[in-house]
């Protein structure tokens, strides 16, 4: 009897078969195909190893258009063999779409030219043409640029990175915060209309627990224990751990969240399912309707729900709160990363002066002379 490729048989216990997906580490480690049990049932064993190897036979298809890769190859051709890299392959796949999206705008600028003609000149000037769209934009496109190149060199195709010596411009930093009566205004809103709810809970999470919205939007039911009142979250950015709290508010809205959409792993989806499948927001439905609660609630135009991570943050620093505090809340493992997230504020400083005249340290007595 013939297995399908790399599939093994063993003799369990109970004197019956089981089968076995074993591929080679290689096959593992880029991500192509796992090492998984198949049971006992040989036809059902056979179909899911063939399908294994047909991912196999595709992924070993496209690395033999990648040999190609030379010199005088197009961007378009070195980008899809780093795609199909393990370099790639092992990052996130949050991260793997950022850099496809960013790296194909790169081709499209370059006008998918040969990875030997862009020059450090023509690098510069893709840069400035990203700055048009914003500074952040600029800089992700040119670090994906920059990725691809170093790639290249690894692979021996290249000897020299054209975007290394872009310079890049540091984005002004927003310092916007919310007030909190902006924040009930918002909720207001959007719990008002069912079709904006999940966009309320998703804010009112990221407000109370300072956290990004991204970790927000895709948040599992699995990180929640109503019974405890306790988030246990694993940050999506460098996957830095907190246990946070949940507030009696917040725990009641989950309560009632929990009633309606329980029955799936998110806890704040789209409310309308996708092909069947209740889904997470994407980014740009997330920002494109949190405007319209913000123009419904008639708030102001410069407020975005990015700045609530800020807006919590500033409120810890204002009440007093340790940097440790604050860092055991935000998840950032150095008070640098914090600062950008902290505002200068009367509060702040009302609060720094008043802990010095309590100490002190600030009133130098002294007597004032009157005219004579």
């Amino acid at each position: 009897m013939k297995l399908p490729r790399f599939t093994q048989v063993r003799e369990l216990a109970d004197g019956t078969k089981a089968y076995r997906f074993n591929p080679p580490q290689k096959f593992i480690t880029a991500g192509v195909v796992e090492r998984v049990e198949l049971g006992p049932d040989l036809s059902a064993a056979r179909a899911a190893a063939r399908e294994h190897n047909a991912k196999i036979d595709e992924w070993r298809k496209s690395q033999a258009e990648i040999l190609d890769v030379r010199k005088g190859s197009k961007l378009s051709l070195l980008v899809r063999d780093y795609c199909n890299s393990s370099n790639f392959t092992m990052l996130r796949k949050s991260t793997q779409k950022d850099y496809k999206y960013f790296l194909n705008n790169m081709v499209q600028t370059l006008e998918d030219a040969r990875i030997s003609d862009v020059t450090t000149r023509r690098a510069k000037a893709a840069y400035e043409k990203w700055i048009h769209s914003g500074v952040p934009y600029a800089n992700h496109v040119c670090a994906a640029a920059s990725i691809l190149y170093n790639y290249a060199i690894d692979r021996e195709y290249l000897t020299f990175n054209p975007f290394a010596h872009v310079k890049r411009k540091t984005p002004i930093q927003r310092k916007v915060v919310w007030q909190h009566e902006h924040v009930v205004q918002f909720l207001n809103t959007a719990y008002s209309e069912w079709r904006w709810r999940n966009i309320g809970l998703i804010a009112q999470m990221a407000y109370e627990w300072v956290q990004r919205l991204g970790d927000m939007r895709v948040l599992e039911w699995e990180s929640i224990d109503l019974d405890a009142k306790r988030l246990d979250l694993q940050q999506s950015k460098r996957r830095a751990a907190v246990s946070l709290p949940i507030s009696g508010e917040l725990t009641n809205m989950l309560t009632q969240q929990h009633e309606d959409f329980g029955f799936q792993k998110y806890v704040a989806p789209m409310i309308t399912p996708v092909r069947g499948e209740f889904v997470p927001h994407t980014k740009q439905r997330l920002s494109k309707v949190s405007r319209q609660v913000i123009l419904a609630a008639g708030l102001p135009s410069e407020l975005w729900l990015m700045d609530l991570r800020r807006t919590g943050t500033t409120q810890m620093n204002d009440a007093g709160v340790s940097m440790g505090q604050i860092m055991s809340v935000t998840g950032h493992v150095n008070p640098q990363s914090v600062k950008p997230y902290l505002t200068h504020t009367y509060a702040s400083a009302n609060s720094a002066l008043t802990q010095r005249q309590n100490n002190g340290k600030s009133i130098v007595p002294c007597r004032m002379k009157g005219d004579t």
